[in-house]
């Protein structure tokens, strides 16, 4: 179970980091708002997979499925670069969190 909130947890954390971009550095009311509200929901999710996974794993997927999203929705909505290397070192960080979640023992 704490897999699963800690995923959702990384989402969230997608979510507040493209929200920044949208917030447009907080000037934008609603944007903002949304911002705010995923970092929190992110964040609070993040302590509750605490109870149950090591901190060190934790951050470092939570952190990964981060960094994942937003370069791949980067691509996608705010036309960043999508070249072989960038993407490939995208997929050498889905590894690493494959990785982390297999050597845990997927508990």
């Amino acid at each position: 179970m704490s897999w699963k909130v800690l995923i959702v947890a990384g989402v969230f954390e997608v979510a507040w980091a493209i929200g920044l971009e949208y917030s447009d550095g907080f000037s934008k009311f609603w944007p903002s708002v949304a911002t705010v509200v995923a970092l929190v929901v992110s964040m609070a999710l993040l302590a509750k997979s605490l109870q149950t996974l090591p901190v060190g794993t934790a951050y470092a997927v939570w952190t990964g499925i981060g960094a994942v999203g937003t370069a791949t929705l980067g691509i996608v909505l705010f036309d960043e670069p999508a070249d072989l290397l960038r993407v490939a070192f995208i997929g050498v960080i889905v590894v690493g969190i494959v990785g982390l979640h297999l050597s845990s023992g997927g508990h």
